[in-house]
């Protein structure tokens, strides 16, 4: 055998043809360069958001890689077609009769020359495609990844290197397909159509079709064993293995046939048997649930019975809707992506049916699922009327006022609450969070990727300190922070605030569309607020505006100006009536977005779950000290942060919030993500556990994921795929841009 393999060194070498061959190879690198220019010059054509939207390049192999594993093949192919002469009568086969050592002997040369080949070709390929790419490489794009690959980045180097080593593995195939076919021309059309035209043609095919069928084809492989692609790295690397087998297993068999010898033929059969069975296998078993999805419109639909009380787990149950956007199949499954609505009592069926696009490209890993939740007024359970309506809060001025609110909160709670007393007083975030653990267990999934937005972060921290194991990624996007101190909050929230409303001035005095334009807007606004407080100005129906109520019903259009500032031109023009003595520029827009109501209510709805989460206060004394801190930081916004916890005042059913810190030391690094005024908020909370980072939009609005900033998104997905956390105060550019908004309510968020 030494000898045959010396044989076939000296062969080897000596053939001018192997040499150009060799060289032709470096085409690929030229290929993946040219493409990575394309790339370049479409990308540079493009700004902001629309460049989040190119697919990547990843390591750059993407173009050379077919090429340069055709050349292999073609290389492992002429070492055995071209021994065969006319009528296959070779002179090489009749000077070494045993022809499986003749066979044999050729596979030592083309390993080892096509491995070191192979290797100096895919990182030429790498380095002039993130050459050619330049700083571009590392822009982060919707779907989680960066236009270009670094090699600092999990699973980069492993990918060239596995990518170099099947090389050698597809020369082998050349040889064991030459072997069988003794036609060098035949051989080379089949190679072909393995590597060049079968891929192509998948792509043709409607997804998730053609990306499947086009995940089993060889070129897809190495790629599949370094990185979670759509097969798992065992499944890749069998079917790999299996199409060099198969390969080789022709050839035993085309020479056994000759030699009317079988044991090669069904070793060779047995072993491609085996590792294509092993793909299959490999893959990753899909979870077991118990629960029933059925098509809904463009969702999948279910429901989960859960407890009332969960302390009494076999008492009476409640039924929540759920709603999924599947997983699309076209790459690997992750798990389940769970979106925790805001409100509280917001839909996340609705979210996921009015923003399904956001979720676009997320959906190629995981299955995207939400609910309505056991505080969401479209249950039905509780009166729907009933609890979209409430009192209109006024700062009581002394214990006797304090004790008429406890009154007032406790009569409009109570007419809620007879309808149904026991749901009624089990509608807190910690309820919530484990109706969440309820449906992950369900579902049958180890942990949940999260994702929770607004007043859903409440009940995701929630979840994160009652079962931290569970949790394999919490992205938090414009929430609600109830952990900090209230005066601590409340300086936080203060200070938020009047930079917006500085904003708002700012723009007033650049913009003639501003109804304040030329005048001191601060001023205008203070002597506005004082002079209604002195004499509440007339709105409709016997109804009048205190200064207190102009800055409660302001607080949403003051925090989303709107495309091409529309909410800042109605506020501004509010204002401007406000101080002709009508103030029907503020009922009017609070009616259109409230049902009606000529004030801001404090909605028992909302409260139902605000005062049992602990946002209320905890006595008069600490109102009043709290009131205090307001009036001195905060001279135009005053009392606003007041409206929330005085709704909670005399609130029929106790706190019920976790009382345990959070288990920071056992959850994974989260991520935080505001804007303007929700920026300080998300990120104390996300920065809390140790690792973790933030996403800083540079705009205004509320909900960056759902509302789709491209920016946020492309972060975000990278997150929750590779649980790669972006650094602490990540920029995302969004300046006056007014595409990020929250719903059109006309209520304060919390």
């Amino acid at each position: 055998m030494k000898d045959a393999i010396a044989a076939e060194w000296l062969k080897f070498r000596t053939l001018r043809s192997n040499l150009c061959l060799l060289l032709s190879a470096l085409i690929a690198v030229g290929l993946s360069a040219g493409v990575a220019f394309l790339v370049t010059r479409g990308f540079d054509a493009q700004r902001g958001a629309e460049q989040r939207r190119f697919g990547s390049l990843g390591d750059g192999l993407g173009t050379g890689l077919p090429f340069a594993h055709l050349v292999m093949g073609a290389l492992g192919a002429l070492s055995i077609t071209t021994e065969y002469g006319t009528g296959h009568i070779s002179t090489s086969l009749t000077a070494v009769p045993a022809r499986r050592t003749f066979l044999l002997a050729k596979i030592p040369v083309l390993v080892a020359v096509s491995l070191v080949a192979g290797q100096v070709l895919v990182f030429g390929m790498y380095a002039a495609t993130m050459a050619v790419l330049g700083a571009r490489a590392g822009t982060v794009l919707l779907d989680g990844e960066t236009l270009g690959a670094s090699l600092s980045e999990p699973g980069v180097l492993a990918g060239l290197l596995i990518t170099g080593a099947s090389m050698p593995l597809v020369a082998l195939m050349g040889l064991g397909l030459g072997t069988a076919i003794r036609s060098t021309a035949g051989t080379l059309v089949t190679l072909m159509v393995l590597l060049l035209i079968l891929p192509v043609a998948a792509q043709t095919l409607p997804r998730p079709l053609g990306d499947q069928i086009g995940a089993h084809l060889i070129g897809a492989l190495p790629g599949q064993i370094a990185a979670d692609g759509l097969l798992t790295p065992l499944a890749a690397g069998a079917l790999l293995a299996a199409y060099t087998v198969a390969a080789m297993a022709a050839a035993a068999v085309a020479i056994a046939l000759r030699g009317h010898r079988l044991r090669p033929l069904l070793a060779g059969s047995a072993a491609t048997i085996l590792l294509v069975g092993a793909a299959p296998v490999s893959a990753a078993a899909a979870p077991a649930s118990t629960l029933t999805w059925k098509p809904c419109d463009k969702l999948l639909c279910s429901e989960i019975r859960v407890p009332v009380d969960w302390a009494e787990p076999r008492g009476r149950t409640i039924t929540l809707p759920l709603a999924m956007l599947p997983h699309t199949g076209r790459r690997h499954r992750i798990g389940v992506l769970f979106s925790i609505p805001g409100g509280p009592g917001g839909s996340g069926v609705e979210d996921l049916e009015r923003r399904a696009g956001s979720f676009a490209q997320i959906r190629d890993r995981f299955d995207v699922v939400s609910l309505l939740p056991r505080n969401g007024i479209e249950l039905g359970v509780l009166d729907q009327d009933c609890l979209t309506t409430g009192p209109w809060i006024t700062p009581p001025g002394d214990e006797r006022e304090w004790a008429a609110l406890a009154r007032s909160n406790r009569a409009a709670a109570e007419r809620c609450r007879a309808a149904d007393p026991e749901l009624f007083g089990h509608l807190d975030s910690v309820s919530f969070a484990r109706d969440i653990e309820a449906i992950r267990s369900a579902m049958g999934e180890r942990q949940f990727t999260f994702m929770a937005t607004s007043y859903g972060g409440v009940p995701g921290l929630a979840y994160a300190g009652l079962f931290p194991s569970r949790v394999r990624a919490m992205y938090l996007d414009g929430t609600v922070n109830t952990l900090r101190d209230k005066s601590e909050e409340d300086r936080a929230r203060y200070a938020l605030m009047e930079a917006q409303f500085t904003r708002f001035s700012q723009w007033c005095a650049t913009d003639s569309a501003c109804a304040l334009h030329g005048r001191d807007v601060g001023t205008v606004w203070n002597d506005l607020r004082s002079a209604a407080d002195r004499s509440p100005v007339p709105a409709e129906k016997g109804v009048a505006y205190s200064g207190f109520d102009i800055a409660v019903a302001a607080m949403p259009d003051l925090v989303t100006p709107g495309t091409d500032h529309a909410r800042w031109k109605e506020l501004a023009q509010a204002i401007r009536r406000a101080e002709k003595g009508d103030a029907t520029g503020f009922s009017d827009y609070v009616k259109a977005g409230t049902l009606g109501s000529l004030k801001p209510p404090s909605s028992v709805g909302m409260n139902m779950t605000h005062c049992p989460d602990g946002i209320g206060y905890r006595d008069y004394a600490e109102y009043r000290r709290l009131r205090a801190l307001g009036d001195r930081i905060a001279p135009h916004l005053s009392g606003t942060e007041l409206w929330h916890p005085l709704g909670c005042v005399g609130w029929p059913e106790p706190v019920r919030t976790p009382t345990a810190p959070l288990p920071v030391n056992q959850l994974p690094p989260f991520v935080g993500a505001g804007t303007w005024t929700d920026y300080a908020d998300t990120a104390d909370l996300a920065l809390r556990v140790p690792g973790s980072g933030t996403i800083r939009f540079e705009g205004h609005g509320h909900g960056l994921y759902h509302t789709g900033d491209p920016c946020t998104i492309a972060h975000a997905n990278r997150y929750f795929i590779d649980l790669r956390v972006p650094p602490t105060n990540t920029v995302c550019a969004g300046g006056d841009q007014t595409g990020a908004e929250g719903p059109d309510v006309r209520v304060p968020r919390r």
